[in-house]
């Protein structure tokens, strides 16, 4: 049974555009987890600062990205369900990068005061 079997049909296609907002999400977090998992590489056990894509802008842009896909499944299926879960996630995702860029802040000395925590140039 699915959840919006009794509604009606969206009376606009959305479909391709949350397809490529999926698409985006999922490659540009995935591509950050890629830039994470680098970190250690070498088999160091401390904490840096990540760089490279947009860890110049931002401290968590996989949070980013993982709201972009949660955005582009809503789209997708343009249900109630949908659209409160991707508020939902961007809220979670907001409060735990905000928490990161506080514990980078007091965790390194000279951490750069322009990154922001999710937004590029905004938050």
């Amino acid at each position: 049974m699915q959840i919006s079997e009794s509604l009606p049909s969206p009376s606009v296609n959305l479909m391709p555009l949350g397809l490529f907002l999926f698409i985006v999400g999922m490659s540009g977090n995935l591509y950050h987890h890629y830039l994470l998992s680098r970190l250690r590489k070498d088999g160091t056990k401390g904490y840096c600062i990540p760089q490279g894509g947009l860890f110049e802008f931002v401290v968590c842009p996989h949070y980013l990205f993982e709201i972009i896909d949660f955005v582009g499944l809503a789209v997708i299926s343009q249900t109630a369900l949908g659209f409160c879960t991707a508020i939902t996630v961007s809220l979670y995702l907001l409060g735990r990068s905000l928490s990161t860029k506080a514990w980078y802040v007091k965790k390194f000395e000279g951490f750069p005061s322009n990154r922001k925590a999710l937004i590029p140039f905004l938050l």
